[in-house]
């Protein structure tokens, strides 16, 4: 099957010894292709890297992955029920907490000193 030089740095390059590209799977026609587009993750270290999984995103060249796609539902529901950036009190003593300009981060309670370690 016809592939190109370029193939390897193109977006649609598929890493599949059957298929060359997802748009065309065969390779290219000529001795050029129109659809060539830049894989902007040329340069990584791995292609098998860039891959996203669930729970997770890159920020920048960094995989994170997201800490609330690693608890289970029961948890995420007792997050909703306790958190004070959703109920507005400390889980603690019920004081309330409010939200401040700009935007907190950090949920601690002044009165019995709850620490809010979700971050």
């Amino acid at each position: 099957m016809p592939k190109l030089d370029i193939c390897d740095l193109c977006l649609f390059y598929t890493h599949n010894p059957y298929l060359v590209c997802a748009i065309h799977p065969t390779g290219a026609a000529g001795e050029s292709c129109l659809d060539f587009r830049p894989n902007e993750h040329q340069g990584a270290a791995d292609p098998l890297e860039w891959w996203e999984p669930e729970g997770a995103s890159y920020y920048g060249d960094e995989l994170v992955i997201e800490p609330l796609q690693r608890l289970t539902n029961q948890q995420r529901l007792e997050l909703l029920d306790t958190h004070p950036m959703f109920t507005g009190r400390c889980p603690n003593c019920e004081m309330p907490i409010r939200q401040t300009t700009p935007a907190r981060v950090h949920w601690d309670c002044e009165r019995c000193g709850w620490v809010d370690d979700s971050v």
